[in-house]
């Protein structure tokens, strides 16, 4: 067999098994500090899903802090996706409210979200549904300022935080989606493994024409940062073009006419951007999580520390 075909085969089986519940061999994440709402995950009518939800919530949060949602990958969980990425160290330092939802083993073995489930990706569904509701309620509870919510996520996170973007678009102000697939790129595991490794490519109305039809909304779009290492053998690099396909077009932006073009990294207008990494695969490349903030306008206004007594307090820069 050929050397390149027998990896994709390989490939194939090992993502067939994540996406279908099927065992893989995951090294053990210990676990930061994170609280979880175990009130929440009783109300079953606001979390469809069945999803975990777990939260760093800061003391002395600013008044009207941000939310950052950020949507593990498969084979992880929150605590080993916040440990990876240091989200919670970040939360502490900018000053903004943490949401990590986690996929429950009983409804994908591996710990994947269910990105190519259309049941868990229409509005008013499943998985969607639960973070979308998970959000209202942190806002609510913790008076966090509802037009600065954002979300992000890594391959299974990263096509999931598309369909968030997608089906709630009036309650994110941004997104940024890392080794991730278009909204509605795949129905059915077959068509997820066909999309990561073989992404067709398809008219850009084709694709915006998916996210106008996954709710009632007519604008303004969220703002959207797109990551993509070139060197990802899991989530093909033109996953990036198609993502960019289907939201230049909402935000009426032409694609050959880019505000900014350098060394991988475009831009138009601040409203949506893509950086393409050489070398990288399919992974957090080292710093994204601080680039994605700062393109979202979340600054380093305050730094919280933790006391001898293990109270926090905030001090300015």
């Amino acid at each position: 067999m050929n050397p390149g075909l027998a990896e994709l085969v390989r490939l194939r089986r090992h993502w067939t098994r994540l996406m279908t519940g099927h065992p893989a061999s995951v090294a053990p994440t210990p676990a930061p500090a994170l609280d979880e709402d175990a009130g929440f995950l009783d109300e079953t009518p606001g979390n469809p899903g069945q999803l975990r939800l777990k939260a760093c919530l800061p003391e002395a949060l600013p008044p009207r802090a941000p939310l950052v949602v950020a949507l593990h990958g498969c084979g992880q969980d929150a605590a080993g996706f916040d440990q990876a990425c240091g989200w919670s160290q970040l939360a502490a330092r900018r000053g903004f409210a943490l949401l990590l939802p986690e996929q429950r083993r009983e409804n994908n073995g591996n710990g994947c979200f269910n990105w190519f489930e259309p049941g868990d990706t229409a509005r008013g569904e499943g998985e969607v549904a639960s973070i979308a509701a998970m959000v209202e309620r942190l806002v609510r509870r913790h008076r966090l300022d509802p037009g600065r919510v954002f979300v992000t996520g890594l391959s299974a996170g990263g096509a999931m935080t598309a369909s968030l973007l997608a089906c709630y678009p009036e309650r994110f102000a941004g997104g940024a989606i890392l080794a991730g697939l278009p909204h509605a790129a795949a129905r059915g595991v077959s068509q997820a493994l066909e999309a990561m490794f073989h992404p067709a490519s398809r008219p850009a109305e084709e694709r915006a024409a998916a996210v106008r039809a996954a709710s009632a909304h007519a604008g303004p779009w969220p703002r959207l940062s797109i990551w993509q290492g070139e060197a990802d053998e899991t989530v093909r690099p033109a996953n990036a073009e198609e993502l960019l396909k289907q939201w230049l077009p909402l935000h009426g932006l032409d694609p050959a006419r880019p505000s900014r073009e350098e060394a991988g990294h475009r831009a138009w207008k601040g409203a949506v951007e893509c950086i393409t990494l050489p070398g990288i695969g399919h992974e957090v490349p080292a710093g994204a999580p601080e680039a994605i903030l700062d393109f979202w306008g979340i600054a380093e206004e305050k730094i919280f520390l933790v006391g001898p007594e293990g109270d926090a307090r905030g001090e300015a820069r």
